[in-house]
């Protein structure tokens, strides 16, 4: 079957870096617990390339993606909640549902969902490691019966694929992390396929002033779509202070650049919180005055919207059918799996919020 596959050990490839969409991927049937799911759509999150440049440590070979959706094929021992045909979003999070973070109802805090990739593909008869619990960027795949979240057939698995990553972060960052209330003031720092997903979780929740901070001036337009009151160039840009005198009661940084999260703390208000989206490389330290954090300010991290996908799922797909939630808008561009190398350019090149592949 094909398959995108990133082996570190690899001068070929797409770029020169190690990166191909093969054709001869096999993948383990499913096992107790488990759901072997065929993929329509996934998208091409900057999470994936950032295992391809290092930014995110992986071992290898590996395949990528992680922001998936498809039907289910079939099932494993003491699977009840899908079956062959159901149409699916799949989740990174292989919680354990026994631990005390997934009894206290945090699976993304769940430490047998992280740090411990497994091989459930091979290729010449050599294993090769699953990405993030997921691999959607190959026609099928095995995942835990939690990560397989049933959805209505009548939302577009190219739309739904996203739920998966890029709007359960963005959206769950606003209303699970943030917290987000009526009447609040937020900045969106980078307007990409998150920072558009944290704007409309901010507009869903009821925030009144909603500022999109991006480089590009010409995502000022989308940005609104998804919910920005005020659009500017840069967090120093003349008219964020007019429209934000006291500060922001949340800033999102969603580029991962240091100097980024910096300026999100800067630009709190008192009890304010900055809550970090953005990857930058493991090792990058920031830096910030500890004077500036003392009328309550807050920098919080996030892991995958601080989600309980098999909830949260649900509720943005209901929230998309009720036309509350905006999913078709982020697909800027298809591409066939074979198109995977115009699909990295286009992405690098920020001509797109979010590319899909088709299988």
């Amino acid at each position: 079957m094909r398959g995108v596959v990133f082996d570190r050990s690899g001068a070929g490839g797409i770029g020169g870096g190690g990166v191909e969409v093969v054709d001869d991927l096999e993948v383990r049937d499913p096992g107790p617990g488990e759901v072997l799911v065929a993929i329509a759509a996934a998208g091409l999150c900057h999470s994936d390339l950032s295992v391809i440049d290092g930014t995110i440590p992986f071992p290898s070979p590996v395949v990528l993606g992680h922001e998936g959706a498809g039907v289910v094929e079939a099932v494993g021992a003491g699977v009840t909640h899908v079956g062959a045909g159901d149409h699916v979003a799949l989740s990174t999070i292989a919680s354990c549902g026994t631990c005390g973070e997934c009894n206290r109802g945090r699976p993304t805090m769940c430490r047998r969902a992280i740090g411990m990739p497994d091989q459930p593909f091979s290729r010449g008869g050599e294993p090769v490691y699953q990405f993030a619990a997921n691999s959607a960027f190959a026609e099928r795949t095995v995942v835990k019966a939690v990560q397989a979240v049933k959805i209505p057939r009548d939302i577009p698995l190219t739309s739904a694929a996203l739920i998966g990553c890029g709007v359960v972060t963005g959206v769950g960052a606003a209303l699970n992390r943030a917290k987000v209330d009526r009447g609040d003031s937020v900045v969106v720092i980078g307007t990409g396929g998150i920072g558009l997903n944290v704007l409309q979780g901010a507009r869903i929740a009821g925030a009144t002033r909603i500022v999109a901070v991006d480089a590009n001036p010409g995502k000022e337009g989308v940005a609104r779509q998804f919910g920005a009151t005020h659009f500017f160039s840069s967090v120093a840009a003349e008219g964020v202070r007019e429209v934000l005198p006291t500060g922001a009661d949340h800033v999102f940084e969603c580029v991962g650049r240091v100097e980024l999260i910096r300026q999100a703390v800067d630009l709190l208000d008192r009890h304010g919180q900055a809550i970090l989206l953005g990857v930058p490389p493991a090792t990058a330290e920031a830096s910030f005055l500890v004077s500036s954090l003392f009328l309550d300010k807050s920098i919080l991290g996030c892991r995958y919207g601080s989600a309980r996908p098999q909830r949260d799922f649900a509720l943005y797909a209901e929230l998309y059918r009720e036309g509350r939630l905006l999913l078709d808008e982020l697909v800027t561009e298809t591409y066939p799996v074979e198109d995977f190398a115009k699909a990295v350019g286009d992405a690098e090149a920020g001509r797109v919020a979010r590319g899909v592949l088709t299988f």
